[in-house]
């Protein structure tokens, strides 16, 4: 059931997503906020996690900018974002972030683990419980842009049940999954 902003104050009045906590086995999802900019920093500092985006880690400074931006939503009224920090239940680590942009049309997904905590399956958690949230908010098509040579985001991508398609962006392949078919 998708949520009603009349009555659910985190619910975006044009996508209806909602920017709640999420939960999955061994993580909260808890949504971002500037206070997170140091925690981020240091679990995303590695310059290896750029290899296939570009740019290099984020100082604080520049973390907490880019949270707050992220906090603050998107300036377009015909898309919603939805941004999450990872934080593992076991010793309260930051171990990455999971995002969304909803448009009408689809929902684009993005997961970033740092370095200590990859080939645990965190990724493929946080990105499914996204994912479930998105499918009870309404949305019905989700989408990943990962670059070709990416295996462990293709994993994850697979996993969720996208497929690769024909198209690129940027030089990443488009990937895409119909939500309302089993």
């Amino acid at each position: 059931m998708r949520p009603d902003p009349t009555t659910d104050p985190t619910a975006d009045p044009t996508t209806g997503l909602t920017t709640a906590e999420l939960r999955s086995e061994r993580l909260d999802l808890l949504p971002i906020a500037p206070g997170h900019a140091e925690e981020l920093a240091a679990a995303l500092a590695d310059p290896a996690l750029h290899a296939f985006t570009g740019g290099r880690p984020a100082t604080v400074e520049e973390q907490r900018a880019r949270c707050a931006r992220l906090a603050a939503g998107s300036p377009d009224p015909a898309e919603a974002w939805g941004n999450w920090v990872l934080r593992l239940r076991t010793d309260g680590a930051l171990a990455g972030y999971v995002q969304t942009t909803v448009r009408p049309d689809a929902a684009e997904l993005a997961w970033v683990v740092g370095t200590p905590w990859q080939g645990r399956g965190l990724a493929t958690e946080a990105a499914r419980a996204l994912l479930t949230h998105l499918t009870a908010a309404g949305v019905t098509t989700a989408v990943a842009h990962i670059h070709p040579d990416h295996h462990a985001s293709a994993a994850v991508a697979r996993a969720l049940g996208l497929r690769p398609t024909a198209r690129t962006q940027d030089g990443e392949t488009r990937w895409e999954s119909d939500l309302t078919r089993p």
